[in-house]
């Protein structure tokens, strides 16, 4: 591959490394994934951005691609929550089209489509895609064992993304922590001596 082409590969996943947070692990013996809360996405919201995780090989050994990650989102005034498996993959050959998500049950999950570019099509295409299902709470906390979500796409394909236990836990606890925050002594009605 040319460098102009590795350099066009790099332009064109630059808005997908940005969709989930790649952080270094937490300290020796930390027994949960770090999970990065985002307050500056939106002034009504809080996002909480899982760490990546491989779903395939780096696309053409460039890192940063093939990945998997969760994703909630917190409404403020509220208090209710989005959760998301988000996937980035990118691939040579026909389109695929990712279009549908099920949980392990086959119980169909709602299915975000967020991006589908194209990254060259010199001899053959090169896709990359972007999407996510949205994943309810409920089924996320009778799960902390983990729990696995079957993508389908119009080519046919299928994907089945393993959720661990200790990611769910991760992520749950870090939106519980924002939704729950301590409250000082003066919020109950009594002011410190």
């Amino acid at each position: 591959m040319t460098s102009c082409r590795r350099r066009l590969l790099a332009a064109s996943l630059g808005a997908a490394l940005t969709a989930c947070a790649q952080l270094a692990p937490g300290p020796p013996g930390a027994s949960r994934p770090a999970v990065l809360a985002r307050e500056d996405l939106s002034p009504g919201f809080v996002g909480f951005i899982g760490p990546k995780a491989q779903h395939a090989p780096p696309f053409l050994d460039t890192p940063g691609t093939n990945f998997y990650c969760l994703r909630s989102f917190l409404d403020r005034r509220t208090g209710a929550t989005t959760h998301q498996l988000y996937v980035s993959d990118s691939y040579s050959g026909p389109q695929r089209g990712w279009n549908a998500a099920r949980d392990s049950t086959r119980k169909a999950l709602p299915f975000v489509s967020v991006s589908r570019d194209e990254i060259t099509c010199d001899s053959v295409c090169s896709y990359v895609e972007e999407f996510a299902a949205t994943l309810p709470e409920s089924e996320l906390r009778a799960r902390p064992d983990g729990l696995a979500v079957t993508f389908a796409a119009l080519s046919g394909d299928q994907k089945i993304i393993r959720i661990s236990g200790e990611r769910i836990t991760a992520q749950l606890a870090a939106v519980d922590a924002r939704r729950n925050p301590a409250q000082p002594i003066a919020a109950f009605g009594t002011a410190p001596p």
